[in-house]
């Protein structure tokens, strides 16, 4: 069985690779299903597993397939695919790409779900979207034993290394460093009229961190008016001005908001150069701070060349939050000794999936010969043989059958071979040692 997680993340690509190599949750599981039937008409043996975890700062397959032939094909199958599904040149994606098989695999794995390969070392977001993604697997039917297998010590593994360590310690969240990008162009948040697009986990964070600025007023513009309602209530129990509108009324009160932060799940902008200029017209060019927290950009990216508007990239947040390095170092030292030593384990757990199959054939074997031994047996005491010339005759011919296959072998080899078998049978047999050979 091999094991390959192929993708790209914020060390290896920026935003603009990122965004086209992203998928939207919708299609999720229609291309999950793509995958196997590529991976299957790709020559893998048996019936492929298949996960893909999407976020801003990172697109990766998971993959899983009893490939019998070199471990490189599976990478190719998986590369070749991602390309043609996002329509990319593989020559523009291959610079970008990380490979990683077997032990890798699930070492990356585990430190992804620790937060240790986020921007923002430790964070807890990158956990709730991992296990989302397992749950889409699951219900697509592409999520096997294997994969199965490797998410659930993955979470086993996380939980372990957060409460032994405090590596969610002195780090900066991309909600914190918002605020702070926020508060270098605008002296103080009280007197901002601040706008959330989007009503999701990511918009859910930025408004908490916000509103403990106590802002002078909030407004939600989602697509679903709902959404969007119930989070404006949540600000308003708070004692602040808040209120929710639709995404199609943007155009008209975009002007109205001094700072807009945005993290929606389309796959093209939806605030373009024409609508910002227009926004600035109405302002009178009074600066605005626009913090794009989706992979794709909900902002095009040319709104940062207009002098009134500080556009930030999640890219931009990142560098920020790489503060509090040093001090988070030993809790990482920590966590990527416990990774390493559950990756050993788990590295135990498929190589004796992986004697499963012999397993189950020396058993039925060896029932088969249980059961042509009894049946002699079974018929000469019909016929009346005496039963402990039966007895002896059935445990006779048992052993001899057992010790058949063994002793053939070591008979008919020689030289290297032969002597691989002499240490080996011992083994098998839990043969005791003799006093004059220890």
């Amino acid at each position: 069985m091999k094991l390959l997680t192929l993708g790209i993340n914020h060390h290896t690509a920026p935003v603009a690779i990122r965004e086209k190599v992203a998928f939207d949750p919708e299609f999720l599981q229609e291309a999950l299903h793509n995958l196997r039937q590529h991976l299957v008409g790709a020559n893998q043996a048996g019936l492929p597993e298949a996960t893909i975890l999407s976020t801003c700062n990172r697109t990766e397959v998971y993959c899983a397939a009893n490939d019998s032939n070199a471990a490189n094909l599976l990478h190719e199958a998986t590369f070749d695919w991602l390309a043609k599904t996002q329509r990319l040149a593989p020559s523009s994606l291959k610079p970008h790409i990380y490979s990683l098989p077997q032990s890798e695999a699930v070492r990356h794995t585990f430190r992804v779900a620790c937060g240790l390969d986020s921007m923002v070392i430790g964070e807890t977001q990158i956990l709730g979207q991992m296990k989302d993604a397992v749950r889409t697997a699951s219900d697509a039917g592409v999520l096997g034993t294997y994969l199965n297998q490797l998410f659930q010590k993955t979470f086993s593994v996380a939980k372990e290394v957060r409460g032994s360590t405090e590596i969610g310690t002195h780090s900066i969240s991309m909600a914190a460093a918002a605020v702070r990008l926020s508060e270098r162009i605008f002296e103080t948040i009280q007197d901002q009229r601040v706008l959330f697009i989007g009503a999701g986990e990511m918009i859910n964070l930025c408004a908490t961190h916000f509103v403990a600025h106590k802002p002078k007023n909030v407004a939600i513009a989602n697509r679903t008016i709902e959404r969007g309602e119930e989070l404006a209530g949540s600000i308003a129990n708070q004692n602040i001005e808040a209120e929710s509108f639709k995404l199609s009324e943007l155009p008209q009160r975009l002007h109205e908001f001094d700072i807009v932060v945005s993290s929606t799940a389309s796959s093209l902008p939806i605030i373009g150069l024409g609508l910002v200029e227009s926004a600035l017209k109405h302002r009178r060019h009074k600066p605005m701070v626009m913090i794009d927290l989706a992979v794709p950009r909900d902002f095009e990216p040319e709104i940062a060349r207009l002098n009134d508007v500080y556009l930030y990239t999640v890219d931009d947040l990142g560098m920020m939050i790489q503060t509090g390095a040093s001090l988070r170092q030993a809790a990482v030292s920590q966590a990527e000794a416990i990774i390493e030593d559950r990756v050993g384990n788990f590295m135990h757990w498929m190589q004796g999936r992986n004697a499963v199959p012999i397993i189950q054939d020396i058993q039925q074997q060896g029932e088969q010969l249980r059961q042509l031994e009894l049946e002699r047996a079974m018929k000469r005491l019909m016929r009346g043989d005496d039963p402990q010339e039966v007895l002896q005759a059935m445990a006779q011919g048992l052993t001899n059958k057992f010790l058949h296959g063994s002793l053939n072998a070591l008979q008919h080899s020689n030289g290297a071979e032969r002597d691989a078998l002499i240490k080996l049978l011992p083994k098998l047999f839990a043969l005791q040692t003799k006093p004059e050979d220890q």
